[in-house]
Formats: C-alpha cells, structure tokens, sequence
C-alpha cells in the first residue's frame, strides 16, 4: 500500500536533515562513549549530580535537581541510588525540616578529581571529530538553544 501522496512527496522533508534527528544521534554517540569510560558504573545524571554538588559544596534536593536539569521525582532517585553507593549524605535542613539538604561523603570527594579527569576524556572523545573552532561553535550554539 503506497501511503505517499503527490502533497507528501512534494513538502521536502527528509529525517535524516532534521535536528531533533541530529541531536539524537549526537547523543547516543555521546551516551556510548560515557557507557565505555563510566566510572563505578554511574549513570550521567549520577556523575552530574555529583559533579554539582562538588561545585556547590551542598544543596537543597531541590536545587539540586534543578542545578542539574532533573525533575523532582528523578532527583530524589538519583539522590537515594547514590546514598545507597555512599557517596552522598542527606540531613534535614535547620530552617526547614520538609526540605532534605544533600552533600558529599569522604568516599564522594575522593571520587570528584576520577570523575571530572574522566568527563573530560568523555567531551575529548566525543568530539574529537570537529576542530578546535567547531566545537566552540557547537558549544555556544547548544547553550544557545538549551
């Protein structure tokens, strides 16, 4: 059954041009390489999340999940998954006892220097296809766009 009408043919939209095809594809390339150098078997949003908090030094489950793009009920997984591997603490917060306010262990500080060294192997080989300029370039366009 030939489901394409003159109309259809005529618009000239091809997949394979698109960016949110692009995207995709860019980011299973970059979701592959993670995978192959990932670190005590984190997840991204476990290695971003960690990552956060050594910049932070602490923060509200909240915040943290917002510094990190993660909706609430992700974070508060990705928090208990990482309290589980015990490199993060979670206490109430002084001011208000509702909120949970997430910090580093000992045992995650130690791992902060393996992580970043490791994300910047990932980003290397990520775009290692593109010059010095066009990875700039993506990288402004990307904040741009995000």
């Amino acid at each position: 059954m030939n489901t394409s009408s003159p109309d259809v043919a005529a618009r000239d939209y091809e997949l394979e041009k698109q960016v949110g095809f692009l995207l995709r594809l860019a980011s299973q390339r970059h979701a592959a390489i993670f995978q192959k150098h990932a670190v005590d078997n984190l997840t991204p949003t476990q290695f971003s999340t960690l990552i956060k908090l050594s910049e932070m030094g602490e923060a509200s489950q909240n915040h943290l999940g917002r510094s990190c793009a993660m909706d609430v009920a992700t974070v508060k997984g990705v928090v208990d998954r990482l309290k589980a591997k015990g490199l993060v603490n979670s206490r109430p917060d002084e001011t208000d006892k509702r909120r949970s306010v997430i910090s580093l262990t000992d045992k995650g500080v130690a791992l902060i220097d393996a992580l970043q060294q490791t994300g910047q192997t990932i980003t290397e080989e990520t775009l290692s296809p593109l010059t010095a300029s066009e990875r700039r370039s993506l990288n402004n366009l990307l904040r741009k766009i995000s």
